[in-house]
């Protein structure tokens, strides 16, 4: 499989917007993009679903992930568009599956479908979303449930399914989508036990972070996973993300990620240790080699200044994709 590229679209999460004061320019900003990465050759755009900036909580601009793939499903016209990845519990599984289904319709069949259990417990309790913060326990049951609910709803006419968490009595969900089989689900974690057993039995793709051993750990476990339920592993893409800060050769590199880190409050050790790949274009082809030589297949690029200068994106294909895909 020909090594595949995504890249994120600056929404305002990662303090990615600040810099522009009018929130409708912050949208055109995010759209701006967009564009961008349809012009080619990216293969996809991707929101992140939070309510709340980090790392710290602020009054700062996070537009919402579902209505921005939708408007952005209209503002492109080839690139594919996923969420790394839809929070499990900001909507009822029924009522997500709903909402992608409209989506790709109106993407005429370009939407990835990302889930994930959810982790942001401040943002949780603020929009409350029930009576506290479920323990890790409870949240992998509700997203057990809810991964089996919106396959359901995808794939059946009458669907039914009476769980602890979630019920539903055969909603009708017309259309369920314009691509076939059904919407590509992407499950985004690495818990062994619950996540990547669900994305052996019901995921098109699976999402795995950290360092490129820790990938490969956990391919590992999710190919055992799918000989253990007779699922051909290599029907699975495998992707994992990295946050790009490219830098010149002769850089200080404190320095150069100054202004971004500004706006985050971090300093140079805690932007590195939160997954920053700061480097020149020969650094990034080769912790993207090490990925695709622990499994990965698809690489989703974060660029922190994009939204005032798209310049990293060209960089990328220019100085990087080349190393992979012989263009």
């Amino acid at each position: 499989m020909t090594l595949k590229f995504g890249c994120f679209v600056p929404q305002g999460w990662r303090m990615d917007l600040v810099e522009i004061a009018d929130p409708i320019e912050k949208y055109e900003a995010m759209t701006a993009v967009a564009k961008t990465a349809d012009a080619g050759p990216w293969d996809s755009i991707w929101l992140y679903d939070h309510f709340h900036t980090i790392p710290e909580t602020t009054m700062e601009t996070t537009f919402e992930c579902w209505t921005a793939t939708a408007t952005l499903a209209r503002d492109t016209s080839r690139v594919k568009i996923g969420q790394m990845v839809t929070c499990n519990g900001y909507r009822q599984p029924s009522l997500l599956a709903k909402i992608a289904s409209t989506v790709d319709v109106a993407s005429h069949g370009r939407l990835l479908c990302g889930l994930g259990a959810g982790w942001h417990d401040e943002e949780w309790n603020a929009y409350g979303f029930g009576d506290g913060f479920p323990e890790t326990r409870e949240r992998m049951q509700m997203f057990r449930e809810a991964v089996e609910i919106i396959h359901k709803m995808w794939t059946e006419d009458a669907p039914e399914f009476h769980g602890k968490h979630y019920t539903i009595d055969k909603p009708v969900n017309e259309p369920k989508g314009a691509q076939q089989p059904h919407i590509p689900l992407w499950i985004g974690g690495g818990g062994e036990q619950v996540t990547l057993k669900l994305v052996a039995q019901y995921g098109d793709a699976s999402n795995t972070g950290g360092t490129p051993e820790n990938v490969r750990h956990k391919l590992e476990v999710l190919k055992r996973h799918c000989e253990t339920v007779g699922r051909d592993y290599n029907e699975i893409v495998k992707s994992s993300n990295l946050i790009i800060h490219f830098l010149n050769k002769g850089d200080d590199p404190a320095k150069a990620t100054e202004r971004f880190r500004k706006a985050t409050g971090q300093t140079y050790d805690e932007f590195v240790q939160s997954g920053a790949l700061v480097g020149t274009p020969e650094a990034v082809i080769d912790r993207v080699g090490q990925l695709v030589d622990a499994g990965v297949e698809y690489v989703i690029g974060y660029f922190p200044l994009v939204a005032y200068d798209r310049e990293p994106l060209q960089r990328f294909v220019e100085d990087v994709m080349p190393a992979f895909t012989g263009a």
